[in-house]
């Protein structure tokens, strides 16, 4: 009789642990696996994390934002993959129905999305520094007082009224977080990767050297908006300075009295 009792209650406790294992296998599964972040809307959602952000920081904005459903399943697969520690910044692309182990591994990879940035007809330092910092974490107040570092820009081999020929007007893909100073030394780098030795030459035939190409064709721009007349224009100001005679361009005046009204 004793036996058999302890034969129920060993078959108790058998079923009982299975129980219990089946259950946390299942909620385990669904903590990694089931989708965690948003359904609506359908479009995914840009996440900004900021330079020296923490843990707390993350989760918050996940959950004050309304990208995640569950925050402390997401704590609990950040805690086991060690991203509490790991937090890196930048801008996430955040998709809908993303599970948290899905989540938690693109945030802890440091997997960014590039943003976009574009300047062009920018005619001041202060004109850029807008442009440039306008889609990104830097302040404009930063990265303008790089541009007006004349000990710093001269590690470029340039000056404060040389400098802004090193910013080729185009559209590039940075990284959200990019430091100013990072970013001076990508611009420095497309800036030599567009003067190829071919257009050195074409600009030495020109009698100018890259920096004065770009003075002359920020002038040509200026006095004209129409392309098709550019040519013309810009013939003319190289014959005066074949003959050494004042260029005598209304939009370097504008540009020393600085009103572009």
């Amino acid at each position: 009789m004793i036996a058999d009792k302890k034969k129920k209650l060993l078959l108790i406790l058998i079923i009982t642990f299975s129980v219990l294992g089946i259950s946390m296998t299942f909620y385990f599964y669904q903590v990694f696996f089931s989708p965690n972040t948003f359904s609506e809307p359908d479009q995914p959602i840009a996440l900004r994390i900021p330079s020296n952000a923490n843990y707390k920081y993350v989760a918050n904005k996940l959950y004050d934002d309304q990208i995640i459903n569950d925050a402390v399943s997401f704590a609990f697969v950040a805690k086991v993959l060690g991203y509490q520690e790991l937090v890196k910044p930048g801008l996430y692309t955040i998709k809908p129905r993303m599970t948290n182990l899905e989540l938690v591994r693109l945030l802890r990879s440091g997997r960014q999305t590039p943003v976009r940035i574009t300047f062009n007809n920018v005619r001041t330092k202060e004109d850029l520094a807008e442009k440039i910092s306008d889609n990104l974490e830097m302040q404009e107040d930063q990265f303008l007082a790089l541009l007006q570092d004349s000990v710093y820009i001269r590690k470029f081999d340039f000056n404060e009224e040389t400098i802004m020929s090193m910013f080729i007007p185009n559209t590039y893909e940075v990284w959200w977080n990019t430091s100013p100073e990072a970013l001076f030394d990508r611009m420095y780098k497309e800036y030599n990767d567009f003067w190829t030795d071919e257009r050195k030459k074409k600009a030495a035939e020109l009698g100018l050297n890259p920096k004065e190409v770009s003075t002359l064709a920020s002038i040509v721009q200026a006095e004209s908006q129409k392309k098709d007349e550019r040519a013309k224009i810009a013939g003319v100001y190289l014959n005066r300075l074949k003959l050494n005679m004042p260029l005598q361009a209304d939009p370097t005046l504008v540009f020393a009295l600085g009103d572009f009204s």
